[in-house]
C-alpha cells in the first residue's frame, strides 16, 4: 500500500468548485475539495517496457490547479479516468530496471500515454514523432489518460509510486539537482512553445504572463530563438525580477499593454464603444501563457496583422475572437512536449538558467491543503513552482 492523493469524480463538488471559481483556496482545499488523501494499492507494471519510479518531486502544474478548482472544460473528462493520482513533473528513482536504464536511475518524465505506452500501432502523430499528438490515448491495456497523472492504472507523482513505460523515461544527468530536475518537464514544454511560435529573426514577443510557464517561455525564447524585443507582462514585483533574469527586454503591468506595445511599435491604438482598446499593427508574436479570457483577449488586441498568437496556457472560454478575423492571425496551441530532442534541450536549461530558488515551497503529501493553498496564491507570494517531496511523505 502507498499514500497518495486522488482526485475522484464529483459533479456537486465539481459545480461548487467552478462556481467558487478559484477565489477562494481554503474552501477548495476543505470541504468542496474533490481531491483526498488515500492508502492506495501500488501500481504495478502492466507489460514489457514499463517500470515502477518512485517519485522524489512532484510539481503542482497550473492544469492540475484547474482540475481542482473547476476551471477545466469538460472536453477533457473523456481523455481521462478515475479516480487518478495527479503529478506529471516528476523526478523520481528507478525501481526495476527497465530495458537500457538499470534499477536506481534517477529520472524525469515525459508524461504523455501515447501509442508506445499503450501497446497499439502507432498512430499516424506517433509515426511521425508528434507523440503529443497522440490518436491513441484511450485505448491499449491502459485505462483512457491523456498522461500520467490524468489515468487511473498508472499512478502520479502526488503518490509514493508510479509506472512509467521506457518511452516516457528520460534520464537525469549526474550532478543535475533533484529542485532542477523537476523543472525539466515543464522546461520542456517551453522549448516546444519556442519552436511552434516561429519567431521572425529580430521580431517583437509579447509573453503575457509571468508564472512558471510565462517565465520558462521567456527563457526558451530568448535562448532558442531569434527574437528582438521580448516584453512579458507580469503582475507580481519577484515575477518582474524574474522575467528580466531569465531574458525579458522589458516587463508591463497588464493595464500597460496596449500603450507600451503601441510605443515599442510605432503601432495605432483605437478605443472601440464598448470593450478594450486594440492596435493597428503591435507584435509579430503573442504568448498567452495564463490561458484566462482577460489574458488571452489582451493578446489577440496587440499582435499585428498576419501574426502569430500561441495558447500555451490551457485556454479558457469567452474571448472575443474579431481580430482572429479582422486581422488574419495564425492562432496555434502548443500541448505537452514532441520527441526527445526537447528533452534534452530542457536538460541543458535546467543546469545553465538561473533556476536556483525557482521550486520555492516543497511540502510532504499530508501537508496538502497548504501546498495547493499555496500553489493557487503563487505569484502573489513571490513562488514560482511548489512541489510536493515524496521522500517525507513516506
Amino acid at each position: 500500500m502507498m499514500l497518495a492523493l486522488e482526485m475522484y469524480r464529483s459533479l456537486p463538488r465539481y459545480i461548487a468548485a467552478r462556481a467558487v471559481g478559484g477565489r477562494i483556496p481554503g474552501v477548495l482545499t476543505g470541504p468542496a475539495a474533490p481531491v483526498r488523501l488515500v492508502s492506495r494499492e501500488e501500481p504495478r507494471p502492466t507489460g514489457a517496457g514499463w517500470a515502477r519510479v518512485k517519485p522524489i518531486l512532484s510539481g503542482i502544474c497550473g492544469s492540475d490547479l484547474g482540475a481542482l478548482f473547476g476551471q477545466t472544460s469538460l472536453y477533457f473528462s473523456a481523455l481521462v479516468s478515475m479516480p487518478f493520482v495527479p503529478g506529471h513533473e516528476v523526478v523520481g528513482v528507478l525501481e526495476d530496471d527497465c530495458e537500457d536504464l538499470p534499477k536506481g536511475t534517477r529520472v524525469v518524465l515525459d508524461p504523455v500515454l501515447a501509442c508506445a505506452a499503450r501497446g497499439v500501432e502507432r498512430c499516424e502523430s506517433c509515426a511521425g514523432g508528434h507523440t503529443n499528438r497522440c490518436d491513441r490515448i484511450t485505448v491499449g491495456h491502459v485505462s483512457p489518460g491523456l498522461q500520467t497523472g490524468y489515468c487511473a492504472d498508472t499512478g502520479g507523482g502526488w503518490g509514493g509510486q508510479l509506472i512509467a513505460h521506457r518511452s516516457q523515461l528520460h534520464a537525469v544527468p549526474e550532478g543535475l539537482s533533484d529542485e532542477r530536475a523537476v523543472l525539466v518537464e515543464p522546461l520542456a514544454c517551453a522549448v516546444h512553445t519556442a519552436r511552434r511560435a516561429q519567431v521572425p529573426d529580430g521580431g517583437s514577443v509579447l509573453v503575457s504572463g509571468a508564472g512558471a510557464v510565462g517565465l520558462f517561455a521567456t527563457l526558451a525564447m530568448r535562448e532558442l530563438t531569434n527574437a528582438g524585443r521580448i516584453s512579458v507582462v507580469a503582475k507580481h514585483p519577484r515575477q518582474r525580477e524574474l522575467a528580466k533574469a531569465f531574458g525579458a527586454s522589458d516587463v508591463l503591468a497588464p493595464d500597460e499593454v496596449p500603450a507600451r506595445v503601441r510605443r515599442a511599435t510605432q503601432a495605432f491604438r483605437l478605443a472601440p464603444e464598448r470593450g478594450g482598446e486594440f492596435l493597428l499593427g503591435g507584435v509579430d508574436v503573442a504568448i498567452d501563457a495564463v490561458g484566462s479570457k482577460d489574458s488571452l483577449g489582451s493578446v489577440l488586441r496587440v499582435t499585428k496583422a498576419g501574426g502569430r498568437v500561441v495558447l500555451s496556457g490551457m485556454p479558457a472560454t469567452g474571448a472575443d475572437l474579431s481580430p482572429v478575423w479582422f486581422r488574419e492571425l495564425d492562432i496555434t496551441g502548443t500541448y505537452a512536449t514532441a520527441g526527445r530532442e526537447a528533452f534534452q534541450t530542457a536538460f541543458e536549461l535546467a543546469a545553465s538558467a538561473p533556476l536556483d530558488g525557482v521550486v520555492g515551497g516543497r511540502y510532504p503529501l499530508y501537508r496538502w491543503r497548504e501546498a495547493l493553498d499555496h500553489a493557487h496564491s503563487a505569484g502573489r507570494l513571490g513562488t514560482v513552482k511548489v512541489a510536493f517531496d515524496l521522500r517525507s511523505s513516506r
